[in-house]
């Protein structure tokens, strides 16, 4: 049987040894999200739900091949990855995405991938009537209200083609580092990527990274080495426990932290060797209800479902 290694013996190992960071596979992130999405539909209570998603995050694997053709700037990654090194920084700030002269390009690619989907109901068609019908400043606007958090501005109808929209932008630019560019951060709990909360932990089984949990970014996907038994938001490895539903999936836990009452959902994929974390986390809703009744906050919700985010 495999020990869970405590805190202070995963720091004392060699570093080389675990992966730290696990960058996107450009060629299938989004595709293989739609998959998983395509899988998890069946039986599920929000199945019509997820069958849109996975239309959503296959037209992004579209949008993301088609940002390929970009060419790298390579003096500018370079001052980057300088900057974040030195300053101990994100490589980008997904909050700084709205500048970008891609995102509202991408918006318009989703959407019309969508609209031209079989089997997508009226409502939706009519929701990216809407979306298209709106000006760049009034989409600008909801982008900036999406990535800050601002949940008396975001429309949470719309919020998820914008979130889908800014990952893309975020998992174009960090995929064009390599691992050995990404910094450490002060604050382990964000995404050395990207800056983002992450949207789940998942205990990985495959090569270096076998036994050892990583966080999955909301936002650009990639996803960083953090010890198990140890809370993602406040770093305290008092007071960590695991809720599950009764006769649910044994592939599903929700970590929570006593000390500063979050919680975050955690997947094993020995036991469900296909997760694909915020698949599974959106898939999952139930566990979102559940621990809605208890005294947790969740600090990031799944961007492809808008929800609200605890101070």
């Amino acid at each position: 049987m495999q020990r869970i290694l405590e805190p202070g013996e995963i720091e004392a190992l060699d570093h080389n040894a675990i992966p730290r960071i696990r960058l996107p596979e450009r060629a299938s992130v989004f595709g293989n999200r739609a998959q998983r999405l395509k899988q998890l539909a069946a039986g599920n209570a929000i199945g019509e739900y997820l069958s849109l998603m996975a239309v959503l995050a296959g037209a992004q694997q579209l949008a993301l091949d088609k940002l390929a053709g970009e060419p790298n700037d390579h003096a500018r990654d370079q001052a980057r990855i300088n900057l974040a090194n030195t300053h101990l920084m994100p490589l980008i700030l997904a909050t700084d995405q709205v500048r970008s002269p891609h995102w509202q390009v991408v918006l318009e690619q989703l959407l019309g991938h969508v609209a031209i989907a079989g089997g997508v109901p009226l409502a939706v068609t009519q929701l990216i009537a809407r979306i298209r019908q709106s000006s760049a400043n009034q989409r600008d606007s909801q982008a900036e209200a999406i990535l800050h958090g601002n949940n008396e501005i975001v429309d949470p109808a719309t919020a998820p083609f914008y979130a889908a929209a800014l990952q893309v932008v975020c998992c174009d630019l960090v995929t064009r580092f390599s691992e050995r560019d990404v910094p450490l951060l002060d604050a382990p709990g964000l995404c050395p990527c990207c800056g983002s909360l992450p949207v789940a932990s998942v205990v990985r089984m495959d090569g270096q990274s076998q036994g050892h949990r990583y966080l999955q970014c909301s936002m650009c996907a990639a996803e960083w080495h953090m010890v198990r038994i140890k809370c993602s938001h406040c770093d305290s490895t008092k007071g960590i426990a695991y809720q599950v539903i009764e006769d649910g999936p044994a592939a599903i836990k929700a970590e929570t932290c006593d000390e500063c009452h979050s919680w975050l959902k955690i997947f094993y994929q020995e036991k469900d060797p296909y997760i694909e974390p915020l698949a599974d986390d959106l898939a999952s809703i139930a566990l979102d209800l559940l621990m809605g009744e208890t005294a947790y906050a969740r600090r990031r919700g799944n961007p492809l479902l808008w929800q609200s985010m605890e101070d």
